[in-house]
């Protein structure tokens, strides 16, 4: 086995956090928060304004993607800001974008 191989168990713990990673962006309500937040850092109040959702159903996608690591929170006063979570999401949402969004 070469050195940069990886063993059957840590397939096993990458395999199990890519189906929770996949499982979080099967929804087309929180493809499209995390699309919006490629533009930046945005308040809730800013992505309610942008999404055809309702503030609850708005907050229970972004807690799902704030349980998933999907997104980064960042409070300021009462105001809560959501960023993508790390590169790994900037990455796969700009490729998914580059794929299904070519002309936006």
């Amino acid at each position: 086995m070469a050195n940069n191989s990886m063993t059957m168990q840590e397939m096993i713990t990458q395999s199990s956090q890519a189906a929770v990673f996949l499982k979080a962006l099967s929804n087309e309500n929180r493809l499209l928060i995390l699309c919006h937040l490629l533009e930046g850092e945005m308040s809730v109040t800013a992505l309610n304004e942008k999404l055809p959702l309702s503030q609850s159903a708005l907050s229970q996608h972004l807690a799902v993607l704030r349980k998933d690591n999907l997104v980064a929170t960042r409070r300021e006063s009462q105001t809560i800001y959501y960023s993508l979570g790390d590169q790994r999401v900037k990455t796969l949402i700009e490729t998914m974008h580059s794929l299904f969004c070519p002309t936006l």
